[in-house]
């Protein structure tokens, strides 16, 4: 019986639709898979919504094609059925994560161009206000040459007037005559100031100078001006003493204010003054006669009693005719009910007859679960041990290689000193061979006689090659036992090494290499990228400045 009205719209106050707890007999129908999705949660449904219920329709359908797996045949080709499925459902979410990717992307794409946007409002912006700073040193500028040519030009029509030097007498006739002279508008660079001898402009009075001349002027005025009088107006609320109105008071008078608007609206017109001499005479009012009832005899009641009972077995018979052709109308939905709330034996059995049917093929389908998951379990097993080999061989592999690296490098450091010493070697040798050669040089000139001589130079042939081969002999020799010895040594570090070295180690070692090799590269392009970046915008901001030069 009572009506509202709200300054909101439905939209605004509408919350989640309603959804009531429901419970499902038999078959779960296709439009609970969607209980999922929610209002403002997939609700309502767009397009992606409609694409993933239709690919739920079709996996729906293609489960139903699956074959049964009662035979190896029927389960290898499950299998492969499934594979494929698993294939595309994968290569779908690929083309999802590429979509995502696409769109982030994208996304990023518009930031970048926004920041970038941004960036060239704000140097645009910096070089606007630096523009207008020169502007206005420029204005400055140019009004300070103005002025500057104008204090000149005067200065030169000075003197051009009188370009002989000659003293011309003062004309006080023209100087009167002409308003725009010194006499009228004297030039304060000149030494003339207007406001020195301002005081001579003051009016002076006696009534406003002097105390008495203010009292006679108070005196001379009327009682009105000097002694006003204010009344307080009335407040239209009953107040109380301290001055507080009241609600009641001020509902009082509203309430009288919408009586008065109403009677105007009202516009109650005045009655018709009543005649002097006429009156009218009312009627009475003439009451209708008051009906009687005559008592109907017992044969008549009779009569009216059987043909209301024969009415009644009519409309009874209808309604039951009615009711049968509505039951054959839905006797598949009552039998559908019997069925399913089991009210008769015969339903039940049915129904107890087909759990058991129900059970024995679950029990069966569990057993061939449990088989195919004892098969995977050793299909799996199999495929671990296959790939703890191959990776076990990989490793080992790694190891290898790291150690004949790191034996190749000892080689290389050992080659190196070997070759230090070998130089060293050599030098020394030159020395004594130089210092032999003086030797026998002064011997040889000591020696009188070419036969001596001739002899004593086949005999030093002979013995420096003996020695030389001799010592290239002992050398080679002294640098593979030396050799041999180093690597000897080498490899028994290198295998003490591995077996006191940890997965941890060589995660290490791997860490590494990876940061002498992969990261400094990755920073020093990072570097570069950096720079370029920083330098761009100086030269955007040049070419700008060179562009809005030349246009």
């Amino acid at each position: 019986t009572l009506g509202t009205q709200t300054d909101y719209r439905d939209g605004e106050a509408q919350t989640d639709p309603y959804s009531p707890e429901y419970v499902v007999p038999g078959s779960i129908p296709e439009l609970l898979t969607l209980a999922t999705l929610a209002w403002g949660r997939g609700l309502p449904a767009g397009l992606a919504e409609v694409e993933m219920i239709e690919r739920a329709r079709e996996k729906r359908a293609w489960e139903a094609t699956l074959p049964a797996m009662d035979s190896a045949s029927n389960i290898a080709k499950r299998r492969k059925m499934m594979d494929d499925m698993e294939r595309k459902e994968w290569a779908f979410r690929e083309q999802e994560i590429e979509k995502l990717q696409e769109a982030r992307l994208e996304l990023l794409k518009e930031l970048l161009r926004r920041q970038e946007e941004n960036q060239n409002k704000l140097h645009a912006k910096c070089l606007d206000d630096q523009w207008q700073n020169h502007q206005k040193a420029k204005e400055e500028k140019i009004k300070k040459i103005q002025h500057d040519c104008a204090l000149m030009l005067r200065k030169l029509i000075a003197k051009r007037k009188n370009v002989m030097g000659k003293l011309e007498r003062r004309d006080i006739i023209k100087e009167y005559t002409d308003f725009a002279s010194q006499t009228y508008a004297p030039l304060s660079r000149n030494g003339y100031f207007p406001d020195n001898h301002s005081e001579c402009y003051v009016v002076k009075n006696c009534y406003l100078d002097t105390f008495a001349g203010l009292c006679e002027l108070e005196a001379s005025l009327p009682d009105y001006i000097t002694q006003v009088k204010v009344k307080a107006p009335k407040s239209k609320y009953a107040t109380t003493e301290t001055g507080f109105v009241k609600r009641s008071a001020r509902l009082e008078v509203t309430l009288a204010q919408v009586h008065q608007a109403l009677l105007e609206k009202k516009k109650v017109k005045e009655p018709k003054k009543p005649f002097h001499f006429l009156e009218k005479v009312e009627k009475p009012i003439l009451r209708p006669p008051t009906p009687t009832l005559e008592n109907p005899s017992i044969e008549e009641e009779e009569t009216e009693l059987a043909v209301i009972c024969l009415q009644k077995l009519l409309r009874g018979r209808a309604i039951q005719n009615m009711m049968f052709e509505e039951k054959e109308k839905r006797l598949e939905l009552i039998r559908e009910l019997r069925t399913t709330q089991a009210l008769q034996e015969d339903g039940q059995l049915l129904l107890e007859a087909e759990a058991q049917v129900t059970l024995a093929l679950q029990r069966q389908q569990k057993l061939q679960m449990d088989k195919l998951s004892s098969v995977e379990n050793h299909l799996a097993r199999e495929e671990g041990r296959a790939l703890a080999n191959m990776f076990d061989f990989l490793s080992k592999e790694l190891v290898r290689l790291q150690e004949e690296r790191k034996i190749h490098a000892f080689v290389m450091l050992a080659e190196r000193e070997r070759r230090m010493r070998e130089a060293e070697e050599s030098g020394r040798r030159q020395a004594e061979e130089r210092r032999r050669q003086e030797e026998d040089e002064v011997f040889r000139q000591a020696r009188e006689g070419h036969w001596w001589g001739l002899h004593q130079r086949t005999i030093d042939s002979y013995l420096e090659d003996i020695i030389l081969s001799s010592i290239e002999r002992a050398a080679e020799e002294q640098a593979r036992e030396e050799v041999q010895r180093r690597a000897a040594e080498i490899n028994d570090i290198a295998y003490e090494m591995e077996s006191r070295r940890t997965r941890l180690q060589s995660e290490e070692i791997v860490a590494e290499l990876v940061y002498d090799f992969l990261i400094p590269e990755a920073e020093k392009m990072s570097i570069r990228e950096k720079v370029r970046q920083s330098q761009r915008k100086h030269i955007y901001a040049a070419h700008r400045i060179i562009h809005r030069g030349t246009e």
